[in-house]
């Protein structure tokens, strides 16, 4: 569509927008006394004014059962993960036995490796983007390492080709193709937590299961933000937090996908713990692991109730949303954003800031990143000072993220406004 960079466009979009009233369901902070315009859902999602409230029911329910609530609360909580399940794994196109949500992201994934990343000498080597998030590259390193090989052989990279900033689709695929004889595992994020790039999960897993390799998948920031079709993309395992775009809290609980052709493997090897052991005998305090089949096979202890009640106080919204719906409008305010970003930059051809995702709404989700070329993080600082809430990740990229639930048109025309008025003093 034809956009344009004014005030009464931006309003009259939010009016045609059906999903504008989810934004009155989030608080968005006041700092200095102003009410910020907030990007950074990629990073930390704002929080849902319910949340309070589904938490506040546990503590009560804590307070009138004690260690009875396991059993007697309105949701007992030694079942409470399981009331999340439905609403996760319609997120990340699952069954609902091959997803649960425990522990946290980085932890979630060493425990995937131990039964997905079993190297032998000929098989060992695991393919990933460069620039991964650095969580994921320590978990590379020392699952490697802890199976006795070398990462500097065992990990591969792929890059971006020299002047690029994105990693080209046929350039893993040849990778793939060159490692095949050696290749134990291709692990990417789904999307590329700097660029934004998103890759094609369902193609490089397809890739990977031609040479004999599994696929697993970081989903931190995918989750919530693209739909995605773990089990028909026959995607081998996967992992993701929610405190990003499921709004769930700094630091809360994580989910994981075990595709039901591993999940009903009871065999297959992993970490036990008491909540993955089967749930009908988990009292009888037993000494042999028999784990549970599905995806929650691989929990181990009893889960953080007040933690899993934020979470449900959002994906309670998702449902109510819908991931498709949330998708369509993503597609569109992104797209606006970076019209408007690019209208403002080419009124200052000597100052450059670029943006480095791609143009392709395919190839993204709602992340754009941008480019700081010849300036520094004081720029980034003035933004943030500008009461505009974005984040700066070295060595020079501003991340802005239109999220749909609670980002709206105007938003972006103000965020524009401010652009151009701290580009103006920057000359």
């Amino acid at each position: 569509m034809n956009f344009e960079n004014t005030l009464p466009f931006a309003q009259q979009e939010d009016s045609f927008d059906e999903l504008s009233g989810f934004r009155e369901k989030f608080h968005f902070p006041i700092i200095n006394d102003k009410r910020v315009l907030y990007f950074t859902g990629n990073s930390l999602g704002l929080a849902p004014k319910s949340a309070k409230n589904y938490v506040n029911a546990e503590m009560d329910e804590w307070a009138k059962w004690g260690v009875e609530g396991h059993f007697e609360a309105k949701n007992p909580w030694v079942s409470y993960h399981e009331i999340l399940t439905p609403a996760s794994a319609e997120l990340v196109g699952a069954n609902e036995s091959e997803v649960v949500c425990m522990n946290s992201l980085t932890t979630n994934l060493h425990l995937l490796f131990v039964s997905f990343y079993r190297p032998t000498k000929q098989r060992y080597k695991i393919i990933s983007e460069a620039k991964m998030f650095p969580s994921d590259r320590y978990l590379l390193e020392t699952q490697v390492k802890h199976h006795g090989f070398d990462p500097d052989e065992a990990i591969i990279e792929v890059s971006p080709r020299d002047g690029e900033h994105l990693i080209r689709e046929e350039d893993i695929l040849a990778t793939i193709d060159e490692h095949k004889g050696e290749l134990a595992l291709v692990f990417f994020g789904g999307v590329n937590y700097f660029t934004g790039q998103l890759f094609d999960m369902k193609k490089l897993t397809q890739a990977a299961h031609d040479v004999g390799a599994l696929a697993g998948f970081d989903l931190a920031h995918a989750v919530g933000n693209i739909p995605v079709k773990l089990h028909d993309w026959n995607v081998d395992f996967a992992a993701w937090c929610t405190y990003k775009y499921l709004n769930s809290s700094a630091g809360n609980v994580g989910g994981i996908f075990v595709h039901d052709k591993h999940g009903d493997n009871t065999a297959l090897p992993r970490f036990g713990g008491w909540w993955g052991h089967n749930k009908e005998r988990r009292f009888l305090m037993e000494n042999t692991f028999e784990p549970m089949t599905g995806a929650e096979g691989w929990q181990l202890s009893n889960v953080p109730i007040m933690g899993m009640a934020v979470l449900k106080s959002s994906l309670d919204i998702f449902q109510e949303a819908g991931i498709e719906n949330l998708r369509e409008k993503s597609v569109k305010l992104t797209a606006y954003l970076e019209f408007v970003f690019n209208d403002i930059v080419d009124k200052f051809p000597d100052i450059q800031l670029e943006i480095i995702t791609p143009k392709d709404p395919e190839k993204r989700g709602c992340q754009l990143s941008v480019k700081l070329i010849g300036t520094d993080k004081s720029f980034f600082k003035a933004l943030t000072n500008a009461g505009v809430i974005a984040d700066f990740r070295e060595p020079d990229v501003v991340r802005l993220a239109p999220t749909p639930l609670y980002n709206s048109f105007e938003d972006i025309y103000q965020l524009g406004q401010t652009l151009e008025t701290l580009l103006t003093g920057w000359q």
